[in-house]
């Protein structure tokens, strides 16, 4: 066990810039292109519920469950006062989160700890797998840690470092689509129930205003994140 945590903190050698770069274009075409966005979607929508669950848990209110879709889309369940900023907070964190973990990431990439990373990934993962609340999500979860877990665990440094830096670009990346989908969707179906609409009622700020703000910080997160890797 003593071998198995000083492998994962120990520090591993930089990749080479055009893997870091080569990364970056993969993770940007799996996010504007249809067929590997349905499957990345669905990591977005982990990294979407988790935001929630853990904002509503810093904020003092109870996480009673979870819920993943197969249509990538996600219901976060919590307890407590249904107003304030609390209530507020753990409402907007869902579609900043995938950007805001990908500039984390990014910092810790920077520093060389890519198995750390993944490792980390993984406990975030299993713990998150502990609120899940139904099958497909149950299966989303797993599949997502059990990808990242043999990659980390089979892999040599270099193919850990190419599959970090995909992982991470495509969480940084794969922010600002799901916002303008939103604003789509509330186009061609209105609901109250989208999160812009309920930061809305809980604001008294239009839900369109919202995905502004939504859209601001996911792509100011994005452009740091680009000039911390690559320039």
């Amino acid at each position: 066990m003593g071998d198995v945590w000083q492998e994962v903190l120990s520090v591993q050698p930089e990749p080479e810039s055009w893997i870091v770069v080569s990364a970056a274009v993969l993770a940007l075409a799996a996010v504007l292109l249809g067929p590997p966005w349905r499957v990345g979607r669905n990591v977005v929508t982990i990294a979407h519920e988790g935001g929630h669950a853990l904002v509503a848990l810093l904020s003092g209110r109870q996480l009673t469950g979870i819920r993943l879709h197969s249509d990538t889309s996600g219901v976060t369940v919590s307890r407590g006062r249904p107003t304030g900023i609390g209530m507020i907070l753990t409402v907007f964190a869902g579609y900043v989160s995938s950007s805001v973990i990908g500039l984390l990431g990014i910092l810790m990439l920077m520093s060389d700890r890519i198995t750390a990373l993944l490792w980390l990934s993984i406990v975030v993962l299993a713990a998150m797998l502990l609120m899940i609340r139904n099958v497909y999500g149950v299966v989303s979860v797993v599949v997502t840690g059990a990808v990242v877990f043999g990659v980390s665990w089979f892999t040599p440094p270099e193919v850990q470092a190419a599959f970090a830096y995909l992982f991470i670009w495509f969480l940084l990346f794969a922010g600002v689509r799901p916002v303008f989908e939103l604003q789509s969707q509330r186009r061609r179906n209105p609901s109250p129930h989208s999160d812009a609409d309920q930061l809305a009622r809980l604001t008294g700020v239009p839900g369109t205003l919202w995905v502004v703000v939504f859209a601001l910080v996911n792509l100011a997160v994005t452009a740091l994140g680009v000039w911390l890797l690559l320039f």
